[in-house]
């Protein structure tokens, strides 16, 4: 099992990271992983900003709750609002 989680970005979210996935440790939470990633965007405070509207699926399960655990080997997709929906 790997010892990460893979985070795919989509919309604005991958526009201010400025790719589309990348893998955080694992262990922590959502709100832990989306730090990390803030941490490497082009685009920092906009990251920020992206994120703290996003909804998320972790392993297909959707939440938006930033205190969702990440176990290990973890798929965190990380949905922005999109327009019409």
């Amino acid at each position: 099992m790997s010892e990460t989680v893979r985070v795919r970005l989509f919309a604005a979210a991958k526009a201010a990271v400025g790719m589309p996935e990348t893998d955080v440790p694992a262990g922590g939470s959502i709100a832990d992983a989306l730090h990390h990633v803030s941490e490497i965007a082009r685009d920092p405070a906009t990251a920020a900003r992206v994120f703290a509207r996003c909804s998320f699926l972790v392993d297909a399960r959707a939440t938006t709750d930033p205190a969702t655990m990440l176990p290990a080997g973890s798929a965190l997709d990380v949905l922005p609002p999109f327009a019409g929906g």
